[in-house]
């Protein structure tokens, strides 16, 4: 697979070029789909507007892109594959928004997108906050998920539930300033850490992971540290 697991979106030219890279094309040649579906178990209507338009605060839709199409993962289940797969297929990006871990990996796996995605070489799978943190084996955001969740929920939040498709795990947005992301420090992604068997990437927000196949890098403009696993 190629991934880019981004903390806050594609955040500066560094960034940006190594988006270019796993594409092997410019951006203004390649065809993307946004999923924003992680958004959904928040108040937050207006946001996802300000987000197809280009005016969210994390750059995804407005850097050029050929074309830019919306897939809504929640609807795939109930829908034909052959009305979603092929378009898919064809895609040069997907662009995964990010929101809550446990939702998005649910509907990924209802929908069969999980399996999918590993067998679409060609696809670039540009993932922002949740949107990256869905892609590894753990969810660092399992206890607040739980709250953002109906009590009958059949939603799985466990610390485990990410659908292993990296073999490390990340917390994004560390060291921002804001008060949501408080939590977000060195030092509890250190503490995670332990309690994990695959690496742990601590991102800020001008950082941003690069998978391409067996191949694993960080691009930064920030700050970012990796723990070893601890079990």
């Amino acid at each position: 697979m190629k991934l880019l697991l981004t903390s806050a979106g594609i955040a500066n030219p560094s960034i940006e070029a190594a988006l270019v890279g796993l594409l092997g094309k410019p951006i203004s040649e390649s065809n993307a789909l946004l999923i924003m579906s992680g958004m959904h178990p928040f108040p937050v209507a207006t946001r996802l507007v300000d987000l197809v338009q280009g005016r969210a605060r994390n750059r995804l839709v407005e850097i050029g892109w050929k074309s830019l199409g919306l897939i809504e993962l929640t609807a795939l289940p109930t829908i034909k594959r052959e009305s979603w797969v092929p378009t898919l297929e064809a895609a040069d990006a997907l662009l995964v928004y990010g929101g809550h871990v446990a939702y998005l990996a649910h509907w990924m796996r209802a929908s069969g997108m999980d399996e999918l995605l590993p067998r679409l070489e060609n696809l670039v799978y540009v993932g922002v906050s949740a949107g990256s943190i869905v892609t590894t084996p753990y969810n660092c955001d399992a206890e607040s998920n739980r709250e953002s969740l109906p009590d009958d929920t059949m939603i799985a939040t466990d610390h485990d539930g990410g659908l292993g498709l990296v073999d490390l795990t990340l917390w994004v947005h560390v060291g921002n300033p804001d008060p949501i992301f408080e939590e977000h420090t060195l030092a509890n992604v250190e503490e995670f850490s332990h309690r994990v068997t695959v690496p742990t990437y601590a991102l800020d927000d001008g950082s941003a992971i690069v998978v391409d196949g067996d191949d694993v890098s960080v691009v930064s403009e920030g700050h970012w540290q990796v723990f070893a696993p601890g079990l």
